[in-house]
């Protein structure tokens, strides 16, 4: 196993270097597309006269190079599998180079491919040196201009970035159209579109009064299906405006939505390219949670076009600059047009679940981490989620009105730049005047720090004190951390459940310190980490006593929805001890009455009613374990669920009847909250009824949320009820790709022993998209991640299955080999058992000698 080349933050240098402009010119043809590149470069101050000029550029056949109208001869320049170098450049030039590419072969799905026979690209981060050589960093800001030609009959619509200038016929049955882009940006926001599409067209005015088109293009009778979206995409903008003060500025805003696409979506200058999933719903194909996905994806492309756009970043280890931030906003955004309260809960939750994970296992990072093999794998939750919450973070040291002055004086200072997480923190500073030092720890050290907090009540005197220690744990190449700046905002409840002190922020700055409240009449109980003011675990030992009054009474949504969880992680891991011992497992009769008394509230938010209702997710779960046997844990959770179920069941029957809407769909706040709750309900009830109630719920579903629901809780079920039910959902959506993944997650992460052996047989069929990323992580992630009983199998089998995909798929396809090799990265965690056949499944990936660095770089540190 040898380790292959890594780039180093400490190594940045700026270029010598600069393209000014650009124009390009495209023949586009599926497997033999003709690019002209014609670049003005200048060399930039304190460069060495004559200095040689690297471009990046992958899988190109050069044509010719030309320098100032005269063809380069061979001793002018040096090409290899990774780039071009030219030698001896004057002080400015003009530059043209003519290579080609192989769309059509193209199944990485980086720079130009086709999906579903239309041309589109990808190039954040390295996807432009695909197309051809240039100077792919996000540090060389040019001005584009792109010209489009293609078979008019095959290919009528012709995209790229900023305002169309020209267009018209050309010879031989062949059109083109001319874009200019007249804002700088760097070659990864470079897109263009050439294809068959629908187009659903609206307008927006922005606050200064000028008028935007704005067009969503989707593939062929979907149009109707892109309303949402553009709805979305308006109130973004208003947002935007009336929010951060930005408003758009090109004459035109474009999405394209695609089917075969790596990630979510793609901020592309004036141009979005969308996975189709984030853009095609309507209620009889998407879910709650897809109208809501789209919101709030919508939003965070759009928000880009500032944070991430006008300013961008310097290189790509400020990733989080724009993308932390982003997330940021789009979460403040969807809040605002959802339940803010059930919004904050379930953004956490992906950062407990998952962020706090990857913070634990082999290849956790700092959000500006120091070297990496493969940028693609830096796209984690650390850089995005993280990230975001280090955003959240200066809102509530500074402020809203000082964290907005921040940030208005961060996009005025750095518009048209290329810039690092320092001048933004500098930003941050100087209209705060306050010294961030210590807060830029967070950028710079991995891992969770870990809060332990005692109390102390002085009766007489009437003082409460509360005494914090922090600890940030080692981290792979990082030992030894520093005390971090950490905001906790707290609250205190009196015995009858009233506040007594509400959301107090303490600034912990030292390794322990202790922060009194006075006049506080008797002992309170503390509400901590409000809105969960810091990414951080918490120790406090809480009696159950008070995790019950904090369920029932606590004005923070975060901390009732905490102290729920934590109730429930005690009665899980007592029925884990009890099972791992041969005892009877039962679950604490206290719980259970604080379960009910939540479930027969009142509620004006039951999604909110829903979350508190809801079990920690085995996923979350087994981050707390070490030598943990998965399937213990499985029966534990099951135990668990199946006893709330019991001791609840006519609770959960009245929440059920209650809940059920009259009338057609309805996407609002209202409405969602009660299918939530409804299908929440369901769940639980599907283990006493062995799916007598969902079956008749799916046969009178008039909307994807309930019959989604109602398959998902099914699919664990051994009758034909399952049967019927997954046929019927076939054969209604089997010409529907988006929504067939749905079928294909529900049969993946089925609870049965024969679930490997479906999904094997699915892979063989005739129904799977074999080179779609979105089935891949359907079918194969849905199976590794959300299928615990059976991916750890005892025999292997799971993890032998997971290891031949990602050899497989690596092939083709190797950011999503890389994303789907995850579920094997934690192998330590497990019973030794299992780490033996995890191990033993690594070792077979990364001896294959043509894995990508994608893949490598994730197993080697996994398993060094």
């Amino acid at each position: 196993m040898s380790s292959k080349t890594k780039t180093y933050l400490k190594d940045y240098q700026a270029p010598d270097y600069r393209i000014d402009t650009v124009t390009l010119r495209f023949d586009l043809e599926p497997e033999n597309t003709q690019v002209t590149s014609t670049m003005h470069i200048m060399r930039l101050p304190n460069t060495e006269p004559g200095a040689r000029l690297t471009l990046a550029g992958e899988n190109l056949k050069l044509l010719t190079i030309t320098l100032d109208g005269e063809l380069l001869a061979l001793e002018q320049y040096q090409i290899n599998d990774k780039g071009l170098t030219i030698f001896h450049l004057p002080e400015q030039c003009e530059l043209t180079i003519v290579n080609t590419i192989n769309p059509q072969a193209n199944t990485d799905l980086e720079g130009l491919f086709i999906s579903g026979g239309n041309f589109c690209t990808q190039c954040e981060p390295h996807g432009f040196r695909h197309i051809t050589y240039f100077l792919d960093r996000p540090d060389n800001l040019s001005r584009f201009t792109t010209t489009l030609f293609a078979d008019k009959a095959k290919f009528p619509i012709l995209l790229s970035n900023g305002n169309c200038i020209d267009s018209g016929d050309a010879p031989e049955g062949r059109h083109f159209a001319t874009w200019e882009d007249p804002f700088l940006k760097p070659s990864y926001l470079f897109a263009l579109v050439a294809g068959t599409l629908d187009v659903l067209e609206d307008e927006f005015t922005t606050v200064s009064g000028r008028k935007v088109e704005l067009k969503i293009f989707v593939d062929a009778g979907c149009a109707d299906r892109a309303e949402h979206a553009m709805e979305s995409l308006k109130l973004s903008m208003r947002w935007d405006e009336e929010k951060y003060g930005r408003e758009y500025d090109l004459d035109i805003f474009m999405i394209v939505a695609v089917r075969d696409f790596n990630m979510g979506a793609m901020e592309n200058k004036g141009l979005n390219i969308f996975n189709s999933k984030y853009i095609l719903a309507n209620p009889e194909s998407a879910t709650d949670v897809d109208f809501e996905n789209i919101l709030g994806i919508v939003g965070h492309e759009y928000f880009h076009n500032w944070s991430g756009n006008r300013v961008t970043c310097r290189d790509w280890f400020q990733l989080s600059l724009k993308e932390g931030f982003t997330v940021f906003r789009d979460q403040t955004f969807t809040a605002d047009h959802t339940s803010e309260a059930v919004k904050r809960i379930d953004d956490i939750v992906s950062v407990r679940t998952y962020q706090f994970a990857e913070d634990a296992g082999p290849t956790a990072h700092a959000v500006l981490p120091e070297a990496y093999i493969e940028m693609n794998n830096f796209y984690t939750m650390t850089i995005y989620y993280k990230g975001a919450e280090l955003i959240r973070m200066y809102h509530t040291l500074l402020g809203p009105e000082k964290y907005r002055e921040a940030t208005d004086l961060y996009f005025e200072r750095h518009d048209g730049g290329a810039v690092t997480i320092e001048e933004f923190v500098k930003c941050m500073e100087e209209v705060s005047g306050r010294d961030l030092s210590q807060f830029r720890l967070w950028y710079h050290q991995a891992g969770t720090p870990k809060l332990t907090v005692t109390q102390a009540y002085d009766a007489k005197a009437k003082k409460y004190h509360l005494t914090i220690k922090q600890h940030v744990p080692d981290t792979p190449e990082q030992t030894r951390k520093k005390s971090m700046h950490i905001p906790i905002m707290v609250g205190l409840l009196n015995e009858q459940g009233e506040e007594i002190v509400a959301n107090e922020l303490l600034e912990l700055t030292e390794a322990e310190q202790t922060f009194s409240f006075d006049n506080i009449a008797s002992q309170p109980v503390p509400s901590l980490l409000r809105g969960f003011s810091a990414p951080v675990t918490l120790d406090y030992n809480y009696s159950d006593a008070d995790l019950a009054l904090l369920m029932a009474h606590d004005t923070d949504v975060f901390a009732r929805y905490e102290a729920a969880q934590t109730y429930a992680i005690r009665q899980i891991n007592a029925l884990k001890k009890a099972l791992e011992q041969g005892e009877a497992p039962t679950v604490g009769e206290e719980y259970l009455q604080a379960l009910k008394q939540v479930a027969t509230a009142k509620f004006d938010d039951k999604a909110l009613q829903a979350l508190l209702l809801s079990l920690p997710s085995e996923k979350y779960l087994t981050g707390l374990y070490v030598e943990l046997d998965p399937i213990v844990l499985h029966q534990a959770h099951k135990t668990l669920r199946l006893s709330v179920a019991k001791h609840l069941e006519l609770v959960l029957k009245a929440l059920y009847a209650e809940n059920i809407a009259k009338g057609d769909y309805a996407n609002n706040a209202i409405e969602n909250a009660k299918r939530r709750i409804k299908n929440m309900a369901l769940s639980y009830l599907t283990l006493l009824d062995d799916g007598q109630l969902a079956s008749e719920q799916f046969a009178q579903a008039n909307n994807m949320t309930d019959s989604i629901a109602a398959l998902n809780c099914l699919a664990h079920c051994e009758n034909s009820l399952r049967d019927e039910a997954l046929q019927a959902f076939y054969n209604k959506w089997k010409d529907e790709p988006i929504v067939l993944d749905k079928w294909l997650s529900a049969q993946s992460m089925a609870d049965l022993p024969d679930a490997l052996i479906k999904v094997k047989s699915i892979l063989q069929g005739n129904v799977f998209d074999h080179k779609n990323p979105n089935s891949l992580r359907a079918l194969i992630g849905g199976f590794a991640s959300g299928n615990p009983s059976q991916f750890h199998a005892a025999n292997g089998s799971g993890y032998v299955f997971l290891a031949d995909q990602v050899m497989a798929i690596d092939k083709f396809n190797k950011q999503v080999a890389a994303n789907l090799v995850g579920a094997l990265l934690p192998w330590r965690n497990y019973d030794a058992k299992r780490q033996m056949l995890m191990k033993e499944q690594l070792q077979r990936i990364i001896a294959d000698e043509a894995l990508s660095n994608n893949t490598f770089e994730l197993v080697e540190k996994a398993i060094k």
